[in-house]
């Protein structure tokens, strides 16, 4: 089982530096971050220079400008994931008479999703400009905590309406700003943010779809062959009874690329499951991934200037109005004139 092991091993470890990769992207004072350039100030010590400001440029492009490199490595995924489902997995369950409308579902669940994903890349997440500046200034109100009032950005040279954030990377001021998002390559704010959500979820659906049909194909092959009832030799020549581990182990080496297309799409599928529920729990509560953030450092904060010294900032949203409506605003931004109205 040396090699399934290290298949599981490879697998996770993709997924890990995929993961802290994107955390790691846009937030310099992140743990993971602080943890990162610590790391490399230690490997600076055996790296060559010219291969260190070499690395640092091609880290900078990837994470800190617009680039398509994630967007062409998310169609290559997708193309590869369909490629090999189209080509063995769809054959397989045709032959075992798997009913036609579940076979075609992922390729809906597909469309669904690169319909929201063009949309949200190609969107205008709310970007503040001069022109739209005074009427966005009045849409939400300040919390007096995380966001005030004449704070001024520096490189936009406008005061920052609530909820939003200067984009480092798209370079302008977004409109309840959520983050910038390297797959979409481009922000996700107050235009996009539902339709987003819906990206997320249409992806994780596509991932699972994928997953159960080709987990009850293999069932399937296995309870047709009736290996469970079977036996075989061990090491030391001793005839053992069929295990789950040793039934991995056949399924891998019978149908090698369906076996690791499966514990990609597994694996895929709890952690964009984990961030779907996360996103869904900002959105019901009406809270962005920069304003969650922020709120976890309040706690230990000292009043601002303004206020007494000896008091704790104390964070409350004052932006969610229940989750009905909290839904409706992910899905139709409010503008000034519906504020007023509320």
């Amino acid at each position: 089982m040396d090699f399934l092991t290290l298949f599981l091993v490879y697998l996770c470890s993709v997924l890990a530096v995929t993961a802290v990769l994107c955390l790691c992207s846009g937030r310099k004072e992140s743990f993971l971050a602080r943890n990162v350039n610590r790391a490399s100030q230690v490997l600076s010590l055996v790296i060559p220079t010219q291969l260190q400001r070499v690395t640092q440029r091609a880290l900078h492009r990837l994470f800190h400008t617009r680039s398509s490199l994630f967007v062409v490595l998310h169609m290559a995924l997708q193309a590869a994931v369909f490629g090999e489902y189209t080509w063995e997995v769809f054959g397989y369950c045709w032959e075992l008479q798997f009913h036609l409308l579940l076979l075609l579902l992922p390729y809906l669940l597909l469309a669904g999703n690169m319909g929201c994903f063009l949309l949200c890349s190609r969107a205008n997440p709310g970007i503040i400009t001069k022109s739209n500046h005074a009427s966005l200034v009045k849409v939400y109100a300040y919390d007096g905590v995380m966001f005030q009032r004449r704070i001024m950005c520096p490189t936009c040279a406008m005061e920052k309406p609530a909820r939003s954030k200067h984009c480092s990377v798209c370079r302008s001021c977004v409109h309840r700003f959520d983050h910038h998002c390297v797959w979409l390559n481009n922000c996700v704010g107050a235009s996009n943010t539902g339709c987003f959500l819906l990206y997320l979820l249409a992806l994780t659906a596509t991932a699972a779809t994928l997953a159960a049909i080709t987990a009850a194909l293999l069932l399937h092959v296995v309870l047709l062959s009736n290996a469970m009832h079977g036996t075989y030799l061990d090491a030391q020549g001793r005839e053992q009874p069929v295990d789950i581990a040793f039934l991995v182990q056949h399924l891998f080496l019978t149908f090698p690329r369906i076996v690791f297309m499966l514990g990609f799409v597994v694996l895929l599928t709890l952690v964009l499951g984990g961030y779907s529920s996360f996103s869904l729990y900002l959105a019901f509560t009406n809270q962005t991934t920069n304003e969650w953030c922020k709120s976890r450092r309040f706690g230990g904060s000292q009043q601002l200037t303004s206020q007494p010294h000896n008091k704790q900032l104390v964070y409350r949203n004052i932006y969610s109005k229940g989750i009905c409506r909290n839904l409706k605003e992910i899905f139709k931004p409010p503008t000034a004139l519906e504020r007023k109205k509320t």
